[in-house]
């Protein structure tokens, strides 16, 4: 999980910054991204891609990460935008509000598979969160901060289950949009996505 970094350490890069963004594919609520500087040499043995660790384990590595990190960023682009801007310039956004927020300010970005929009020297690299402790360390740090997020919009938008399913297109989240319609918070455009895909004619969608 150290290898472009102990290449980059040796290259004389001083502060990586790993950047990974979630909630790219979620019917519902803003895109997060982080972009995290550790300290050279720093092992965190459990860090790895926030999908392959549980809720409880995300938790503690959070705190794990927040403690020992030498910089956070935190990128977060609203529903709006993202309707205006489509989700992969609203995740790279993100990422760029991420990084600009870090001080002291890096000299290199590993990037999960995306490029960002600043003068900075970076890699995307495919898989990165499963390939690099600093991009696994920014997705579980835009994972529980999304979250969390989530857990406050399940107390505005109970009946959606959004805590649960975290906004994503499962079948009970689907079932609850015809049920009560869209919120505000609901990407319209990938609502209109999920009508075409389904063949469905309601107009409770919009």
């Amino acid at each position: 999980m150290l290898e472009h970094e102990q290449d980059l350490w040796q290259q004389g890069k001083q502060y990586i910054a790993g950047v990974d963004e979630v909630g790219r594919g979620c019917l519902f609520g803003d895109v997060v991204a982080a972009a995290i500087i550790l300290p050279q040499g720093l092992v965190l043995e459990e860090v790895n891609d926030s999908k392959k660790l549980s809720e409880k384990k995300r938790d503690a590595l959070y705190e794990v990460i927040m403690a020992e990190a030498l910089a956070v960023g935190i990128g977060i682009v609203d529903v709006p935008t993202i309707e205006q801007i489509n989700i992969k310039q609203a995740a790279r956004l993100a990422m760029k509000l991420a990084v600009e927020q870090l001080h002291p300010g890096p000299d290199f970005l590993l990037v999960d598979a995306e490029k960002v929009d600043v003068e900075l020297e970076q890699l995307a690299v495919i898989h990165g969160d499963a390939l690099s402790q600093s991009i696994a360390a920014a997705s579980i740090i835009a994972k529980v901060t999304r979250d969390r997020m989530c857990q406050q919009w399940d107390l505005e938008y109970p009946e959606y289950g959004i805590a649960i399913h975290k906004g994503y297109a499962t079948k009970a989240h689907r079932e609850r949009i015809l049920e009560f319609g869209a919120t505000p918070l609901h990407r319209k455009t990938f609502l209109r996505n999920l009508q075409a895909e389904a063949q469905v004619e309601q107009q409770v969608l919009f």
